[in-house]
């Protein structure tokens, strides 16, 4: 067995993903003031806690938790898909705050090691909770499942309702966003590529 540690120093989807902990107290006074931007009286009774709500629950929207990811030896030479699918997922928007949520379908195309199963679902959370965008969110799963199992390939598929579009704007409840994102042999070969989107859904 090997475990892979999350926080790897050399590892550019990390770094570039690395963001500084949450300041709650800022983010509690940042509450109360836009409360009070939008009318409302934050003294009286079931808003006047809110704005320490707001803050506690952006914190914990925000907070990944700790992750390695655990590997085994490839012993018995498996050279077919691996495929967690239906895995839920939610995150935020980064241009609304507002959350979007649905699944993700994360596969790879095993190499010299396997991964424990829990981890795929584990690393679409760690990428989840921040501020995204869900392409940027696929692309980094995917991005970062190459590189460090280093797999014959990698594909996942994300399908997602986005409440700032079933709310707000256009205002079409239930219309699902699917992104993609391929690498190795996932991507460049037409078989493996066809078995993956199959599998997920994703062709249909």
């Amino acid at each position: 067995m090997c475990v892979i540690p999350l926080r790897d120093e050399g590892t550019s989807i990390e770094e570039a993903h690395r963001a500084p902990a949450v300041d709650v107290k800022a983010a509690e006074r940042a509450a109360g003031d836009l409360l009070v931007a939008l009318g409302a009286d934050i003294s009286r009774d079931g808003l006047r806690d809110t704005p320490r709500r707001v803050a506690a629950a952006y914190a914990e929207l925000l907070s990944p938790a700790p992750l390695s990811l655990t590997t085994f030896a490839n012993d018995d030479g498996y050279d077919e898909l691996v495929v967690v699918r239906d895995v839920p997922l939610h995150s935020l928007c980064m241009h609304h705050l507002l959350p979007f949520h649905g699944v993700a379908h994360v596969g790879y195309l095993p190499g010299e090691r396997i991964l424990g199963l829990s981890k795929l679902a584990r690393v679409v959370d760690r990428f989840a909770r921040d501020l995204q965008l869900q392409e940027r969110l696929t692309k980094q799963v995917a991005g970062w499942l190459q590189e460090k199992l280093e797999p014959k390939g990698v594909g996942v598929v994300i399908e997602a309702e986005h409440l700032c579009m079933s709310m707000r704007g256009v205002q079409k409840p239930g219309a699902r966003t699917v992104t993609s994102a391929l690498h190795g042999l996932v991507r460049d070969d037409a078989r493996t590529r066809q078995e993956f989107l199959a599998l997920t859904g994703a062709s249909r």
